[in-house]
């Protein structure tokens, strides 16, 4: 079920489209995105209909809530090392010399499609495949319509919404692989959520603070706008030569603070609640399981 929340409601919107007439496919927040600007003018309709009630109106309490899109049509789309103090704090903390040059390009990879889950879902971890397991938490785009070759000008033209999504990253198999895809796609491994704010109403992406905690303890904070490679170029690049489809998910890097850089590193351990927030989009918070 795809939803509209507000305070302590949600308004179902294929219930609210059946019961108003509305024709655009509402069942899901796939189908939302696909049916484009039809498909949210709809849903704003609904939402001025139902106001504070209506039959289609859940309280929030009655309701589970899952990641966004529950199953990603294909592996969400990351850029690595794309805030310079996490360079930073990665190169110091393997002893290297810094040389001061941030990277030419951004860095992509991508995570598997079963390391979805939603707000609330538990993250496993399995001591016999990682001893290093860590958080990051990063703004997410998601992807509102078909493109190639899309100039940064027009970027945001194919931007739907914004989301939170935690890159947990097994550091051990990230390092024996030398890659970043195996420690990067385990299951469970992506909490995407609560909710997905729609580009008109989140404005300019780069005056949004993400932030990390666990067990209550801060440890990552920054602003969107000290990404080096900022939305606009990450989606010209991505798309060049390569189709972006609706519901691409886009994980636009991590901000210093993880857990392998400290010292000493401070690793997730069974029992750990990590909280993930990003202002005007929410909180998204999942706990780590031991298995």
């Amino acid at each position: 079920m795809a939803g509209i929340v507000n305070a302590g409601s949600v308004l179902n919107l294929a219930a609210a489209a059946e019961l108003a007439g509305e024709k655009p496919d509402l069942s899901s927040m796939l189908a939302i995105i696909r049916g484009g600007e039809a498909a949210l003018a709809a849903c704003r309709r609904l939402q001025a209909l139902a106001g504070d009630g209506g039959k289609a109106v859940i309280p929030l309490s009655q309701v589970q809530t899952l990641a966004p899109i529950p199953v990603l049509p294909r592996n969400a789309f990351c850029v690595g090392r794309n805030y310079l103090d996490h360079i930073k704090e990665g190169v110091n903390a393997r002893a290297m010399k810094w040389d001061e040059k941030p990277p030419e390009a951004p860095q992509f990879f991508t995570k598997a499609t079963h390391a979805l889950i939603g707000p609330g879902a538990e993250v496993r971890l399995d001591p016999k495949l990682t001893q290093r397991l860590d958080y990051e938490v990063e703004l997410a785009v998601v992807i509102g319509r078909t493109g190639r070759d899309i100039a940064a000008a027009s970027a945001y033209d194919f931007v739907f919404g914004y989301t939170i999504a935690n890159d947990v990253t097994a550091r051990d198999l990230q390092r024996r692989h030398d890659q970043w895809f195996k420690g990067k796609s385990l299951d469970t491994t992506l909490p995407l959520g609560p909710c997905i704010v729609t580009r008109d109403a989140i404005g300019d992406p780069r005056t949004l603070e993400l932030s990390m905690s666990v067990n209550g303890q801060e440890r990552q904070r920054a602003r969107v706008e000290q990404m080096i490679f900022d939305i606009p170029t990450i989606i010209a690049q991505l798309s060049a030569g390569m189709t972006l489809e609706p519901g691409d998910i886009i994980a636009t890097g991590t901000p210093s603070g993880v857990g392998f850089a400290m010292n000493p590193p401070q690793f997730l351990h069974g029992g750990d609640e990590m909280l993930a927030s990003i202002d005007r989009i929410g909180e998204l918070r999942n706990r780590v399981v031991e298995v």
